[in-house]
């Protein structure tokens, strides 16, 4: 088997979808940079289509032709229709990665569409969709088939090599309704990559508690077909419902797992140590706590009470633990500085904002250049309605013009 898996993150279109929740374009954009450091192969950014994610997108692919989103792919989100695909490239010209997206099953085909639709219409759809993204600069395109998991293998074969033929890129799977089984999953991606030698993506839900495990499983069917393959994650396992496969649970599985870490090869990029800072940030940033019993990164994930483990772990803590609290980077700085600070803010004046960045590193000639940038400061905060954080701050007085087109929206 020589095939490998990538890690395509989706917080930024899936997990921003959970209910209940806001996450500001800044927030988003930090993301993308942390994901970026983290070795993650792309990240689903957004949905180019809806005029108030334009400028943030449009933004943040300007902060890549700067070089301060380096080697990540930033993909946008639409629907397997050829009008939406011509609208993300109108919207955001600058975008060379996409995934389009339709539904496939026939409950789906029946519930949603009523009879305006038949297979046949959405296969062409798709067809039609991934040509005009192609002729439209995409330089990678993904197929996404909407409630695979409840879709006939045949007809997802249809749908793959229709795709592929047409010049897509990648297959994915979406067991959206978090239906599938790791067994299940793995004979049908299994038979589905050696029948396409197609690429695929494992997109799973968390509404059977085995987002990760299914996606996992879902991956070594594919490799074992022959083709590489993509596990999408959000960070923190954020999502609709119950939620998405959980990046750093995925990541410790394919490193730790004693039958997965042989068989299923995780991409070389990949740095476990940046788990704790990205997902202590998504944790701020969504307003959501991070579960007491997260895998790696909860606050009980290496703590021990029971006399037997307690004792095991001190002699010897392999004992009872699979991994160490350094290998997710735990140990890492808070976000925010606690005990006597000075801030800056919405309110913010240039001598304590002066102060503050000074602190960073930052210095600022004159009081004036310094309000140049206060100004963004303040909207920004205004628009996180949450104290920015160094690494906030540093972005903003670096790439002040893609900030100030991330914070505005034209409608």
């Amino acid at each position: 088997m020589t095939g490998k898996v990538y890690l395509i993150d989706v917080t930024n279109r899936d997990g921003v979808q959970t209910s209940r929740i806001l996450l500001p374009k800044l927030s988003k954009t930090m993301l993308n940079i942390y994901l970026d450091e983290m070795g993650v192969y792309q990240s689903e950014i957004g949905f180019p289509t809806l005029k108030h994610e334009v400028n943030y997108i449009n933004g943040n692919l300007e902060l890549a032709k700067l070089g301060a989103i380096k080697r990540i792919h930033l993909e946008g989100w639409c629907r397997a229709v050829s009008e939406d695909v011509k609208l993300t490239f109108k919207n955001c010209p600058d975008i060379k990665h996409i995934n389009i997206s339709m539904s496939t099953s026939e409950i789906m085909i029946q519930g949603k569409f009523q009879g305006r639709k038949t297979w046949k219409d959405i296969v062409k759809s798709l067809i039609d969709a991934v040509k005009t993204a192609k002729e439209l600069g995409a330089e990678t395109v993904g197929i996404n088939a909407e409630d695979a998991s409840r879709t006939e293998l045949d007809r997802l074969i249809e749908f793959a090599l229709a795709g592929k033929e047409a010049g897509a890129d990648r297959f994915r799977y979406c067991d959206t309704l978090g239906t599938d089984d790791p067994i299940t999953i793995y004979e049908r991606i299994k038979a589905l990559s050696f029948a396409t030698k197609f690429p695929v993506e494992m997109h799973c839900h968390n509404d059977l508690g085995m987002a990760e495990a299914v996606s996992c499983a879902g991956a070594q069917g594919a490799i074992e077909g022959g083709v590489d393959t993509y596990i999408n994650t959000t960070i923190n396992g954020y999502g609709e419902r119950c939620g998405n496969c959980d990046l750093v649970s995925t990541i410790l599985a394919l490193k730790f797992s004693h039958g997965l870490s042989q068989k299923v090869h995780l991409d070389e990029h990949i740095d476990l140590e940046k788990s704790w800072k990205i997902a202590k940030y998504a944790s701020y940033a969504f307003g959501l706590p991070i579960p007491i019993n997260q895998p790696g990164v909860g606050a009980n994930a290496f703590a021990h009470e029971s006399g037997i483990h307690a004792d095991g772990a001190l002699k010897d803590r392999r004992n009872y633990e699979l991994y160490d609290p350094e290998d997710v980077g735990r140990g890492e700085p808070e976000l925010l500085e606690t005990g006597r600070i000075i801030t800056t803010g919405e309110y913010g004046g240039v001598k304590g904002f002066r102060h503050v960045y000074d602190k960073l590193g930052i210095h600022f000639q004159t009081d004036d250049e310094a309000r140049t940038i206060l100004e963004l400061v303040q909207y920004a905060n205004l628009h996180t309605q949450k104290p920015l954080t160094d690494d906030e701050l540093r972005l903003i007085a670096k790439y002040p013009d893609p900030v100030r087109k991330i914070l505005t929206v034209n409608i």
